[in-house]
């Protein structure tokens, strides 16, 4: 099972829409369980340097299946991926993994606000796709 286009495109605007609604301006990638990007989106007002955040947080979500700000940042093991990766790993909060029944779908990375209110506009997005917690 992997995302489909239409559930990432939901993903992201359950994000944006929260963001809306805190009132911040935040930038969301959705990707597939590979890592990869499926869906962005950057609202007006967001920091530049969030649209690489989003994206490392939603790859570090796929990668370990937990939440990005779950991992240690001195996890030797994990600092390994990451660089095999591209040193392209975030490990604060903000990415969650799209779990269904038990099977990664993808991720969804929000940055450009606070780690807790970029966590916050992640899980509205995992909750619109009615994902495992």
């Amino acid at each position: 099972m992997t995302l489909a286009l239409l559930e990432a495109q939901q993903a992201l605007a359950a994000a944006l829409q929260k963001a809306e609604a805190l009132g911040i301006a935040v930038c969301v990638s959705v990707c597939d369980a590979g890592g990869r990007l499926v869906v962005f989106g950057r609202m007006d007002q967001s920091n530049w340097a969030s649209i690489y955040g989003s994206q490392g947080k939603a790859l570090t979500a796929a990668a370990t299946r937990c939440r990005s700000g779950a991992i240690p940042p001195e996890s030797v093991v994990m600092n390994r991926i990451s660089e095999l990766e591209g040193n392209n790993m975030i490990y604060s909060k903000g990415g969650v993994p799209l779990v269904r029944h038990g099977i990664l779908l993808g991720a969804v990375g929000v940055g450009g606000a606070s780690a807790e209110l970029d966590e916050t506009c992640a899980l509205a997005a995992a909750q619109a796709l009615s994902c495992d917690e």
